[in-house]
């Protein structure tokens, strides 16, 4: 499958992936008036950006916990139940007087719902397109988040000049709540793709043997680290320059598009699997030229040449399917989304803390040179690993078989 428009004749995908839109623009919407919100009652880098990614410091422990359920719920009614939660969890954040600390609960709910999500949503779209429709359909899912974003921030910068940010989240919660309706409507009610109940137990079983294997373990840290770290930097954006944060979210957004676009539709299979690497060296080294305190068109320029390099997601994720069995592929995939949200809002924490005891640009600075060097060790112990693979020293049949009972 190589064209959008066989994309889009796949039954059950313009619904899911309209829901899926709803959702991302929500999410943009009211992230970046919760990030206004705090910054303006507590004046604090470090709780402006925790508020905007704290849902993904809940990730991982929601992995831990709830994870099996990404392919033992049936998936219609769990992605409404998601969607409908979190409309009921932004309402509650609009609250008039609502304390910061039951803010950051609310938030830290909000990350645990999520880290069932991500599993369920990937797992779905593995079972409704073929094979080979796989990266091209992520590409879409991608590329209409970029775009949701770029209008999303544009759009939620310019509410915030009419509207209160509490009124902004309202407008958030009524998106969440359209998403719920459109999966109710649009998708099929479908069996879940694994026997038996969601427990703790399977959720660590399985985690315990997607980890087993280095190749899959090296990939993981590929997707969750070195992105993480740069989202640190995003997560900056509004105590960098608060005027001007819709304009550099705006920007990232667009770069994430392009390299989505690019990487999805136009990179043929053979040589997607060697850009990551120069893909997520290219997502940090711009974010060095905030060492000098750009003004936004160089900073916004920066930002969206380097969120391109966002685009190196879609090729690992490929990878991971070919390296995990496909009754797993739900769990796969949302332990990535866990794993990657949970590293952004580590990541968000930390620039925020350095940033508290510097300043903005220092803390970006910083984080994209740790992630400058994290993909370079990463790349050192991939092509270990190949070369340890060529002399026979473990197997290059990586999908290891299922046990998860």
């Amino acid at each position: 499958m190589r064209s959008y428009r066989e994309l889009f004749r796949t039954p059950e995908f313009t619904p899911f992936f309209l829901a899926s839109a709803a959702q991302g623009a929500a999410l943009t919407i009211g992230g970046l008036a919760l990030a206004t919100l705090v910054y303006r009652a507590t004046d604090s880098p470090l709780l402006s950006a925790v508020s905007m990614f704290g849902p993904q410091l809940a990730q991982m422990l929601g992995a831990t916990f709830l994870l099996s359920g990404a392919d033992r719920l049936p998936p219609r009614a769990t992605l409404g139940s998601i969607s409908l939660a979190f409309a009921a969890c932004t309402t509650v954040l609009a609250l008039p007087g609502l304390p910061v600390g039951a803010i950051f609960g609310v938030i830290f709910l909000q990350g645990l719902i999520a880290s069932l999500g991500g599993g369920v949503t990937g797992g779905l779209l593995n079972e409704i397109l073929p094979k080979d429709g796989f990266v091209l359909g992520r590409s879409v899912f991608n590329m209409v988040f970029g775009l949701v974003q770029v209008v999303g921030f544009a759009t939620g910068g310019a509410l915030l000049t009419l509207l209160s940010p509490r009124s902004c989240l309202m407008l958030s919660a009524a998106l969440y709540a359209t998403a719920s309706l459109v999966f109710r409507l649009g998708l099929t009610a479908r069996p879940p793709r694994s026997a038996g109940r969601p427990s703790v137990a399977a959720t660590w079983r399985t985690n315990a043997l997607l980890w087993s294997s280095r190749p899959r373990r090296l990939t993981y840290l590929g997707l969750w680290i070195p992105n993480g770290l740069i989202v640190g930097c995003e997560s900056l954006f509004v105590s960098y320059d608060s005027g001007a944060a819709g304009t550099l979210f705006a920007a990232a957004a667009l770069g994430m598009f392009v390299g989505d676009l690019t990487v999805g539709r136009f990179v043929p299979p053979a040589l997607r699997s060697r850009l990551p690497v120069p893909l997520l060296l290219l997502l940090a080294t711009p974010y060095l030229l905030f060492a000098l305190r750009p003004g936004t068109p160089w900073a916004a320029l920066a930002v969206c040449v380097a969120s391109v390099g966002f685009g190196a997601s879609l090729a690992q994720q490929e990878r991971l399917m070919s390296l995990t069995p496909d009754e797993l592929a739900g769990h796969a995939l949302g332990l990535r989304a866990a794993g990657m949200l949970t590293l952004q809002g580590l990541s968000a924490a930390l620039a925020g803390s350095i940033a508290q005891l510097t300043s903005p640009a220092t803390a970006m600075t910083a984080m994209a040179v740790a992630s400058l060097a994290v993909t370079v060790t990463l790349a050192v112990a991939s092509r270990g690993e190949e070369r340890d693979a060529e002399r026979g020293v473990f197997p290059t049949d990586l999908r290891a078989p299922v046990s998860p009972e």
